[in-house]
């Protein structure tokens, strides 16, 4: 019987394993780690964030599904691997800690055959003076990133929402609180649906609206942004953007790199190298991402976390890492098995595996600071490369060493992203875009370095309810209800 440990239960995690236990059966075990008891559809954390759906619709226990999937269930964080073993034995193992299941705080080594990296990313609040620390979230904004937090947030804008009928007027920041951060596209949804719940609420006229962000143009996306077939013309994000910022009545501060946040007040800089400060009196700023800080041992207790982890803590993978400056990247450059150079018995999936550079050009101010967008690992990558890790993983259990890998290169994948933009039965709108490939690759497609046979995007009430519709369909899928497996990723 071999093991397979799955480290993370989030998309990328939460696919890997529930698709390999699926293909393995009951000759092999798989076993999940993650410090959380339960699933989050994070895509829809917008809407609990705006006091639209609550913290319960969006999350579900971890703990019932993977009982009925036949999957081992650790609620635990992962704190070393031991690719090579130790001294006691050769088989690899990873050090977990507990979080939950009555056994907070005690530690456990579990082996394993395969194992499969899909943590997710640290949100690094840290990296910002004020934005947060080690532990999280700080006192002076309010975050999406997990449902939680988006319900702390619904309740600081209720909060708002009252204070604007009293006749009290409020100043919105949303978008990054660093110039490193990806994910803008959470905080793109979070600032339409805010300002579309202020004119339900009546309070439209008494709201500031203000979006700041480390892309160097609206529309980036952390993506290099994306040209979509309208008509006979192409149209960019960029053009997307600056109308629907315009036609929401949202001013954009772009290119910027929030230093320092205190209490009503953002401090940054911008990519000329000028500093400027925001008020505000309701901000919700993303962090910037790292790895989880997980580290890594060889047989003798030799310290190998450079080995196994990029410097930002992301697992190497099959990606090259040394491509150099911007003008010699290529999409071939990023992995496609995501299995580790190193050890072949580890991969990683989602956000945990290491890109070999960003998507979107990179910038640097006169001071030496970089202002950018890391690239996005999240959404429909993520599910379909956890699936194709899953598989690989499973056809070297069944078929031996020599089994052919699965492969899912962001360069050759497309992806659909439907971005909320006010939730509503009849009055709710989004961007429905779909991108081919994710990562452009100007060899094929010069130019633009994107299909625009596959690349189109529309803003409408039908993307409200597609979102409205993947929300369901992919929570139903998760909890492995009759049928999961036919719906894509």
């Amino acid at each position: 019987m071999a093991r397979v440990v799955v480290l993370g239960g989030g998309v990328a995690g939460h696919t890997a394993a529930t698709f390999a236990a699926d293909w393995l059966g009951k000759d092999h075990e798989v076993v999940v780690v993650t410090p959380n008891s339960k699933w989050n559809w994070i895509p829809s954390n917008i809407w609990v964030g705006v006091g639209q759906m609550t913290k319960e619709e969006v999350t579900f226990d971890l703990a019932p599904v993977y009982e009925k999937a036949g999957i081992t269930y650790k609620q635990a964080k992962a704190v070393s691997l031991n690719p090579e073993g130790n001294a006691s034995g050769d088989k690899p193992f990873v050090t977990i800690e507990y979080t939950g299941q009555g056994k907070a705080g005690k530690s456990e080594e579990v082996t394993y055959d395969y194992l499969i990296n899909a943590t997710g990313p640290k949100l690094n609040f840290a990296a910002t003076p004020g934005l947060g620390d080690a532990n999280g979230l700080g006192e002076f904004t309010v975050s999406v990133c997990t449902a939680d937090h988006a319900d702390h947030a619904a309740h600081e804008f209720a909060k708002a929402i009252e204070k604007m009928k009293k006749g009290e007027r409020q100043k919105f920041l949303i978008g990054t609180g660093h110039g490193m951060c990806t994910c803008q596209g959470a905080a793109f949804e979070y600032i339409f649906n805010i300002e579309h719940e202020l004119r339900k609420a009546g309070v439209r006229d008494m709201a500031d609206m203000q979006w700041i962000s480390n892309e160097s143009f609206l529309g980036d996306f952390g993506i290099g942004g994306l040209h979509m077939k309208r008509g006979g013309y192409a149209a960019s994000s960029r053009l997307f953007a600056e109308s629907l910022y315009s036609e929401r009545g949202v001013k954009w501060l772009i290119g910027a790199h929030v230093n320092k946040v205190e209490k009503g007040k953002v401090s940054y800089e911008l990519l000329d190298g000028s500093m400027g400060e925001q008020e505000f009196d309701f901000a919700m700023l993303i962090p910037p991402f790292a790895g989880v800080g997980l580290k890594a041992y060889d047989k003798a207790g030799e310290d190998i976390t450079a080995t196994v982890f990029a410097p930002n803590g992301f697992m190497k993978v099959d990606a090259n890492y040394s491509a150099g400056a911007y003008e010699n990247w290529k999409a071939s450059d990023w992995p496609r098995t995501y299995q580790n150079p190193t050890y072949k018995n580890l991969f990683a999936a989602g956000i945990a595996f290491a890109p070999p550079h960003p998507i979107s050009k990179p910038m640097t101010t006169p001071n030496g600071t970089q202002i950018f967008p890391t690239p996005p690992r999240t959404g429909m990558p993520s599910g379909i490369i956890g699936k194709a890790v899953a598989h690989s993983v499973c056809d070297l259990i069944k078929k031996g060493p020599s089994a052919h890998l699965h492969e899912a290169s962001m360069a050759e994948m497309g992806a659909a992203c439907v971005a909320s933009a006010g939730k509503g039965l009849f009055d709710g709108t989004a961007a429905a875009l779909t991108v081919y490939p994710v990562v452009p690759d100007f060899e094929k497609y010069p130019g633009l370095g994107r299909d625009l046979d596959y690349t189109f995007g529309e803003i409408g009430l039908a993307g409200h309810w597609i979102k409205h519709i993947l929300h369901h369909m992919f929570i139903y899928k998760a909890k492995l209800n009759p049928g999961w497996t036919m719906i894509p990723e």
